[in-house]
């Protein structure tokens, strides 16, 4: 199970800004990509030291998208966001990997911290990717644990000229990269929303323990999943309506639109809460309800064998003189009695549908 929190202790007493990375150690080498654009030209590379993209993207009139795969050596981060003036509690917060979702503007650059979700088929689990976005004049850097193929279809449209992204501007690269993140939490969604419809299914016709676990499975990664969305649509609405020069109107419409599906994941989110709240008080109807229909038929047979018992008691006593003790026929019409009484109340439990 993956570590929803993570550990702090080795920046106790350290100054503010301290560059101290905090969270699993996702790959062993930092992979950075450059990809450098506008409308006609297109020029993609992928380096292997920090050196090599400190260039001055800031007198260039292309869109520069530097995006860095691996937060895990301080000194990496500390050398790039040196070169793009980056405030040093902005770098500290890039590497503490267990950010809570938010947005800042410095003036000369926007930061934003969001999660990047997918679904691990292996465990079932939902695996979170902080992503840090850098949003400048004309460049964007991005942050992320690890490589992931989220941002695959957005470099594939840069790389093509489909679409907007080689026509507008550094701000609507950083919607597209947002964008990006807040659609592939639809697919979380269905995935756990074909598990809560077979567990629903399950939980009607035959829960056991293994329901009962995989219930709260369910109830603690949609938690993690409303801990995960629920700040990012203070973060888009920031962006949207916020005053920032570095995003101009047109894209403002863009970025209410993903303000819209942050709104949309966000009720799915409740909706799958409610129902999975639901699917435990089902459960324990179920579980009642089948522990009700056992004690009904141990009750009913208990009911039957009470006369039973009772006749066979009276005439297992050890009296010397009593009352059909040397009639021929005797045994059987106690048996006769018996079955006649039996199957009497069993007509009667029928009648009542108690059966």
């Amino acid at each position: 199970m993956p570590k929803r929190i993570k550990k702090r202790s080795k920046k106790v007493g350290l100054p503010p800004g301290s560059l101290v990375h905090i969270g699993e150690r996702k790959t062993e080498e930092v992979k950075i990509r450059i990809i450098e654009y506008d409308e006609t030209h297109f020029h993609e590379k992928e380096v292997k030291t920090p050196e090599e993209c400190l260039l001055p993207f800031k007198d260039r009139p292309t869109i520069t998208w530097i995006d860095v795969a691996g937060v895990h050596r301080p000194e990496v981060i500390e050398k790039i966001g040196g070169h793009f003036g980056l405030h040093p509690l902005v770098m500290e917060d890039i590497l503490n990997t267990d950010q809570r979702p938010k947005m800042e503007d410095f003036g000369s650059y926007v930061y934003v911290v969001l999660k990047m979700l997918f679904y691990n088929g292996r465990t079932n689990e939902i695996v979170s990717e902080q992503i840090s976005v850098i949003l400048g004049q004309n460049f964007v850097l991005s942050f992320q644990e690890i490589e992931v193929d989220v941002f695959n279809p957005l470099r594939e449209r840069i790389r093509t000229g489909k679409g907007h992204p080689r026509k507008m501007g550094a701000d609507y690269l950083a919607y597209a990269l947002l964008d990006s993140i807040v659609d592939n939490y639809f697919v979380i969604l269905e995935r756990l929303g074909e598990g809560i419809e077979s567990l629903e299914e399950e939980l009607v016709t035959r829960p056991t323990r293994k329901t009962l676990q995989a219930l709260h499975n369910l109830k603690r990664e949609m938690l993690f999943l409303r801990k995960s969305v629920w700040p990012l649509r203070e973060v888009i609405s920031g962006l949207e309506r916020g005053e920032s020069a570095l995003i101009k109107e047109a894209v403002r419409i863009y970025l209410r639109d993903v303000y819209d599906h942050t709104i949309q994941v966000i009720d799915s989110i409740e909706t799958s809460r409610d129902m999975l709240s639901g699917m435990l008080d089902i459960y324990l109807s179920s579980i009642s309800n089948k522990l009700n229909e056992v004690m009904k038929v141990l009750t009913i047979i208990a009911t039957i064998f009470m006369p039973l018992t009772f006749i066979v008691g009276v005439y297992g006593m050890n009296f010397r003189y009593m009352p059909e003790l040397e009639w021929k026929w005797g045994y059987f019409a106690i048996w006769g009695v018996m079955v006649a009484i039996g199957v009497s109340m069993l007509i009667y439990f029928k009648r009542r549908k108690w059966l």
